[in-house]
């Protein structure tokens, strides 16, 4: 029987290209064709068949407080009944900037955009206008966006496919981008040491979610905060995944580290297009009409976005919230290892705050190289398997995972049960 998402799979292939808009979306690294999704509401998705799948994609990390909460399409419905887009200042963009400097403490002035990868790539060119250099250092695994600068040694889809680079990006322009291993305290001070005085910026996921899910080692972050004050560079942590997902105050409260700049994006817009970019006010105020670094955006901070961001933030910000999610998440990494060791399947899972990360390696991974040992095969039955079971987990190994507010008790549950079941079969 054909199904309703592979019609829709092969109308779409014929109109967009690979038939999705987004190329992990694909599920090529899985063996399968996308489900087409059709409505979501809590913790669980729908996809065109009408079946229903307990959700731990969360659009990629956005939907902290679960899929259509009420509180969220009140405000939503009010500001759509108001106007979708003027391209002009609104007062929600205040309310919303101000919730993010009192929520992030090294963020004193924010920009608004539309994406996380707008956010970083005007990011770095707000770090080499400030700095006056040009070359920018990040980290073999870490995906900062899709812009060119972006595409050497990245996560995410690139990781993928395996993928090294990308064609239609200039050698000129990646020749002022060095990559290194993640968690590398060795290489980054040697490459500081050599070139740190022409070094504009240093980039990092704090926590790194696009090469699956890899915690910071042995004070990296420190150590990269050092280095940059050293050598007059900056320091930017890309939190557009992890800012307000594994704590209130992003990764950045939990190392107890200052970033000159930090992006954000994902949950800001409560499920929405949306992303952001701040820090210093000196540094800030460098970016147009202040000073003289351009970017700009026709729907940067659009009244639909503002809105659900800040009913959104404001929810996440009541007492206890966090510490219910986090509890949540923490019981389901203990059952995930639980059933992997039952079956003796090496597996190694990880968390910070709800989001959380599987591989099936026996060794401990705090890099992209590490990342890769993972066993795929193992990977791509244990996806398929799960959703055939009612799970939806993101199409890739190197892609983390997130718990929501809306996920009950019973849920987690469930979804160690069948991880239980399913890691028995691929044990044999």
């Amino acid at each position: 029987m054909v199904t309703k998402s592979k019609a829709l799979f092969d109308r779409a292939q014929v109109v967009i290209p690979g038939g999705v808009n987004s190329p992990v979306r694909a599920c090529k690294s899985v063996g399968r064709d996308p489900l087409f999704i059709d409505r979501a509401k809590g913790s669980k998705v729908y996809d065109a068949d009408g079946n229903a799948y307990l959700d731990y994609v969360g659009s990629w990390g956005p939907m902290i407080l679960g899929h259509a909460p009420e509180r969220v399409n009140a405000v939503l419905r009010t500001a759509i009944e108001n106007g979708t887009s003027f391209g002009a200042p609104t007062e929600m963009e205040i309310d919303l900037a101000e919730l993010v400097i009192d929520t992030v403490k090294s963020v004193d002035v924010v920009r608004m955009v539309n994406s996380g990868t707008e956010a970083t790539m005007s990011a770095i060119r707000l770090a080499r206008g400030f700095t006056g250099r040009d070359l920018v250092i990040k980290f073999d695994g870490c995906y900062h966006g899709h812009a060119d600068p972006f595409l050497v040694a990245a996560g995410s889809g690139v990781a993928t496919f395996n993928i090294a680079g990308s064609p239609g990006v200039p050698e000129a322009t990646t020749q002022h981008t060095l990559s290194i291993p993640y968690n590398d305290i060795d290489k980054v001070r040697e490459v500081m040491t050599a070139m740190g005085d022409k070094v504009a910026c240093i980039i990092v996921e704090p926590i790194a979610g696009n090469m699956g899910f890899v915690k910071p080692k042995n004070d990296f972050l420190k150590v990269l905060r050092e280095e940059t004050e050293k050598h007059g560079s900056l320091l930017i942590l890309d939190e557009v995944m992890t800012g307000f997902r594994v704590a209130l105050g992003g990764a950045q409260s939990i190392f107890d580290i200052t970033p000159d700049l930090t992006t954000l994006g994902k949950i800001i817009g409560g499920g929405l297009p949306v992303g952001a970019y701040g820090g210093r006010a000196d540094i800030m105020a460098h970016i147009s009409p202040s000073g003289p670094v351009y970017q700009a955006g026709t729907l940067s901070g659009n009244p639909l976005a503002m809105a659900a961001g800040i009913e959104t933030l404001k929810a996440i910000r009541e007492p206890g919230f966090y510490e219910a999610l986090g509890e949540k998440t923490t019981r389901l990494v203990g059952g995930l290892r639980a059933a992997a060791a039952k079956a003796g399947v090496p597996c190694t899972v990880d968390s910070a705050g709800s989001m959380f990360g599987l591989y099936f390696t026996g060794m401990d991974v705090a890099n992209f190289e590490d990342a890769k040992t993972s066993n795929l095969d193992y990977f791509t039955t244990y996806y398929n398997r799960m959703l055939e079971e009612g799970i939806y987990l993101a199409p890739s190994q190197f892609e983390a995972a997130f718990v929501s507010a809306a996920h009950s008790d019973e849920e987690i549950d469930t979804t160690i049960k069948i991880a239980t079941k399913v890691m028995a079969e691929l044990a044999g």
